[in-house]
């Protein structure tokens, strides 16, 4: 710059001309190419890990014990709040706030989580044989046009005007009012229902008992979808493949239930075969996923206040995949505690399966020629 160039650009822009100068010595000391730098490297504010070594490791320490999950996981997480953690590394001798232990906890790979339920317990060391055994099973019946059904039961339900989680549009500040405490009304009781699912029609049937979810309540439920839609679907059937759970009103260990099996067999004329799932993976029941998530959502928000209700909503679910189900109630009254003797059990016609015969097998009908 020219001689008088520091004093004419002070005045014109008001910076002192030793800002000015000192600006200019570091152009004519700066790299020949340009760059989009602001600052000097090294220049702004210091990082609070730079003046404080040991930051870090002290927060890890305070984190480390209660974190859950594998450590080597690219996503950890604590349950200690951010304030109570800067509370403990001020004890320590650190100079931090809540809101920066947050953002060092973030770039340490931490994030704050809910609890998932995802882990089943010990895996059945057959697991995978099993699920490969039932879905062999399934094309071989739907290859020979003979009906399969996923069973189970879905979770009993308080009657009555009670919160149901979800949301859905009402006139605003208008919500739905319900009881503050989901205390059982003796008067009213608990809905029970237990759904068919037809996994080739994309169809399902629900009975809604109201007393007790025994073996007896179960089969019944499977010879009402019989009769009122698969016999419908399948009017050539000779064979029926149930996938159930392990436990249960359709236990694999009942033996109320496999005579139950052989009722449905005598009454249907089907040899019926069953399949259960292995034990700790009941959602991969088709059931739960394919319908009974469904009509969960269809009556989302809604209190249960009555059996006509609940029968409704399940009777108007659908998707756009084209899934239908019927609904009934189911008023009848279902004795606990009954006991199977050898002498009863021996008058079923079982025939188990090679692998795991106590997971799968089938009851002949006594109205089919052996």
């Amino acid at each position: 710059m020219e001689y008088g160039g520091v004093k004419a650009v002070s005045v014109a822009t008001g910076m002192s001309r030793t800002t000015i100068t000192v600006g200019l010595k570091e152009i004519s000391n700066a790299a020949a190419s340009p760059s989009d730098r602001v600052r000097k490297i090294g220049g702004g504010r210091k990082k609070i890990t730079d003046g404080d070594s040991t930051l870090l490791s002290d927060l890890e320490s305070l984190v480390e014990p209660l974190t859950r999950g594998n450590p080597q996981s690219p996503l950890r997480w604590t349950c200690k709040s951010t304030h109570r953690l800067a509370e403990e590394l001020i004890e320590k001798g650190h100079q931090i706030s809540a809101r920066k232990v947050a953002a060092l906890l973030y770039d340490l790979g931490y994030s704050l989580q809910a609890n998932e339920k995802a882990r089943e317990g010990a895996s059945h060391p057959d697991r995978n044989a099993q699920f490969e055994y039932i879905n062999t099973m399934v094309k071989a019946f739907q290859k020979k046009s003979q009906p399969v059904i996923s069973v189970d039961t879905k979770k009993k339900e308080l009657i009555g005007n009670f919160k149901n989680n979800g949301k859905e549009w009402q006139p605003k500040g208008q919500p739905e009012q319900v009881f503050v405490h989901d205390f059982e009304d003796k008067n009213l009781g608990k809905a029970i229902p237990y759904g068919v699912y037809d996994i080739t029609k994309n169809e399902g049937w629900v009975s809604v008992g109201i007393d007790h979810d025994t073996s007896d309540f179960a089969v019944d439920t499977i010879l009402q979808w019989w009769k009122q839609m698969g016999k419908r679907s399948y009017p050539d059937a000779k064979e029926l493949l149930i996938t159930a759970d392990g436990g249960g009103s359709n236990s694999s260990r009942s033996r109320l239930w496999k005579i139950g099996i052989q009722r449905l067999a005598d009454k249907t004329g089907m040899n019926v075969t069953v399949c259960h799932f292995p034990p700790g993976t009941s959602k991969w029941n088709q059931i739960e996923h394919r319908m009974f998530s469904f009509i969960s959502q269809n009556w989302r928000s809604r209190p249960l206040t009555s059996l006509e209700v609940i029968v409704n909503l399940i009777g108007s679910t659908i998707t756009h995949t084209g899934l239908i189900v019927k609904a009934k109630l189911n008023p009848d009254k279902y004795d606990t505690g009954i006991k199977v003797s050898e002498d009863d059990f021996v008058s079923t016609k079982i025939q188990q399966k090679r692998f795991h015969g106590d997971w799968n097998y089938t009851i002949a009908s006594s109205r089919q020629k052996s």
